[in-house]
């Protein structure tokens, strides 16, 4: 894959505050900003603009932790004010509008669709949109120019820390060896647990695999209070996959649904055997070499 530039301006040089970003010879341009510096944003040419937008919040509860609203709108400045009355969980807003002011109302239309569909695919955020609206009808050439835009967004927004719409990237080859951009595979096994787990480093993201066999519940405890926690914020993970569908639990057997991506091997391996471990040392490729010592290949 090709490299990509991205230009990131801090607009009042604060890493939290007002921030644009672009990429080298595309269209598109995204302002992110928190709900404290609204004021700010819609004070910019870009608010008066047709444009998509993202309403971010955190939520314990939610898949990953984040609440998401997605939207379209002939005039960003009038459709936030109406969010800053009506709706009180987000705390940062994404606006996505056109350097050339060339987007349409149908263009913003397919584009909302798009977005919604791959934050569902994602499964990243918890979506708070009533519903997923159809993609307009647009030109095949519109179509065209629009999926590229939509493709550019999915580069641009995680480098921003927004996830909403980042889908795995394409899966391993048919013989079983991995892409250019994932890893080989990984397998946890434990037999009292009944675990056979299988992961990947994919995309740069530690991405336990569908299919795996995790422990149905978490079971583990400890005496300190710091084991305490841990195992707290283990066990609330493994009982949210369990709620919303992503472990399935047949027969006292857990058994991920879809790709699931963790911040480390170790909490992806305390999910998947129901007690905390070292990922580094737990997960094995099928020649035998530890995680750990994979990451670390070619530092020598």
């Amino acid at each position: 894959m090709s490299g990509k530039q991205i230009k990131l301006f801090l607009v009042d040089g604060t890493p939290g505050g007002l921030t644009t970003a672009e990429i080298t010879n595309w269209t598109g341009h995204v302002l992110t900003a928190s709900r404290s510096d609204v004021a700010e944003l819609l004070r910019r040419d870009e608010a008066s603009r047709t444009g998509v937008y993202l309403l971010l919040g955190e939520d314990s509860d939610a898949s990953g932790g984040t609440q998401c609203y997605v939207g379209e709108t002939d005039s960003i400045t009038d459709r936030i004010k109406q969010h800053l009355r009506d709706k009180d969980w987000w705390d940062r807003v994404v606006v996505i509008t056109s350097k050339d002011e060339n987007l349409t109302k149908s263009h913003v239309r397919y584009l909302e669709s798009r977005l919604i569909s791959l934050a569902h695919q994602a499964a990243r955020v918890s979506l708070s949109n009533g519903t997923a609206p159809p993609e307009s009808r647009l030109p095949e050439a519109d179509r065209s120019d629009m999926d590229y835009f939509v493709s550019q967004l999915q580069i641009v927004l995680p480098v921003l820390g927004v996830n909403a719409i980042r889908t795995r990237p394409a899966p391993a080859m048919p013989d079983g060896s991995p892409t250019a951009d994932a890893s080989p595979v990984f397998s946890l096994v434990n037999k009292r647990t009944g675990t056979d787990a299988k992961a990947q480093v994919i995309d740069g993201e530690f991405t336990l695999l569908a299919g795996s066999r995790v422990v149905s519940a978490w079971t583990a405890t400890g005496t300190a209070e710091s084991t305490q926690r841990a195992y707290a914020g283990y066990r609330a993970q493994h009982d949210r996959l369990v709620a919303d569908g992503s472990i399935e639990v047949t027969d006292g057997v857990g058994v991920t649904t879809r790709d699931l991506v963790f911040g480390s091997p170790s909490t992806a391996g305390a999910v998947a055997i129901g007690r905390s471990c070292n990922g580094r040392i737990s997960w094995f490729t099928d020649d035998g070499i530890q995680f750990g010592a994979w990451e670390a290949r070619g530092v020598e």
